[in-house]
């Protein structure tokens, strides 16, 4: 027998369209199937009085670590930065999620259904991200609905932080920049050895790191650049455009000193 739900009477805002005042939403086994004005509620369905509230989709967050910083967990439940190598390109935040980490309840119950959850910016290139419902799941698997979205960079202040106290590349903003362009250029180069081989018919070596980046050239994966100082954005524009990647700024605290 299916799961009817009838949220009524509500200020409903939808997806797309206007908003109504008074509306109903109709949802059968967790779907939403009907929104409007004037709806039949099916019989044997649960009713929500929402007269007061406002009913709202689910909202977004498009930049997040839940599940990899793990509140109260400590280092035990901290996974968002492998700090070991500058260029991560080939770790996934995939692979570090714990779905019973308590942020994700935190964020249901702010409205948030949907999350990017992203590598922490502790290296220059931090690795791929992936977009996951926030419940659901008897494991992160079963809550993801893409697996590989964007590929997170750093510039500024942590990863210069993170590799200057090892006394190691990066411990300047050049240096960063320096470590960016030399993983394009390499990935730029493996691309082409792989087509050669690809169009000889000969094996090939896969690598990881070289893969992904050809990904974020191919303009399969986008660039999630976090970046705050406007130096720091002028620079991953500057990058971007010499290697003619998909660039998302994030954070971009100082943007607006050099908005157009």
């Amino acid at each position: 027998m299916a799961d009817i739900l009838a949220i009524t009477g509500g200020h409903v805002v939808p997806v797309v369209g206007d908003s109504i005042d008074g509306g109903t939403v109709i949802a059968v086994d967790g779907v939403i199937t009907d929104v409007g004005a004037d709806i039949d509620i099916p019989d044997g369905a649960r009713i929500i009085d929402a007269r007061g509230s406002w009913v709202l989709p689910g909202f977004v967050e498009a930049h997040g670590h839940l599940g990899v910083h793990e509140d109260g967990e400590g280092w035990s439940g901290n996974d968002t930065n492998e700090m070991t190598d500058p260029n991560g390109a080939r770790f996934r935040a995939l692979d570090g999620i714990d779905i019973e980490e308590v942020g994700f309840r935190d964020a249901l119950r702010g409205g948030v259904t949907t999350a990017v959850i992203k590598p922490g910016s502790g290296n220059p290139i931090g690795g791929r991200t992936v977009a996951i419902k926030t419940w659901g799941g008897r494991t992160v698997d079963e809550q993801v609905l893409r697996a590989d979205v964007s590929v997170k960079s750093a510039l500024g202040e942590n990863p210069k932080r993170v590799y200057g106290e090892k006394k190691q590349t990066p411990s300047t903003r050049l240096g960063v920049a320096a470590v960016l362009r030399e993983a394009f250029v390499g990935a730029r180069t493996y691309a082409e050895k792989r087509a050669a081989a690809a169009s000889k018919g000969e094996p090939f070596d896969r690598d990881l790191t070289h893969e992904t980046l050809a990904a974020v050239l191919d303009g399969d994966l986008a660039w999630d650049q976090h970046c705050h100082r406007h130096d720091d954005i002028a620079t991953a524009i500057r990058l971007a455009e010499e290697f003619g990647y998909r660039l998302v700024v994030n954070h971009g605290t100082e943007g607006h000193k050099i908005a157009d």
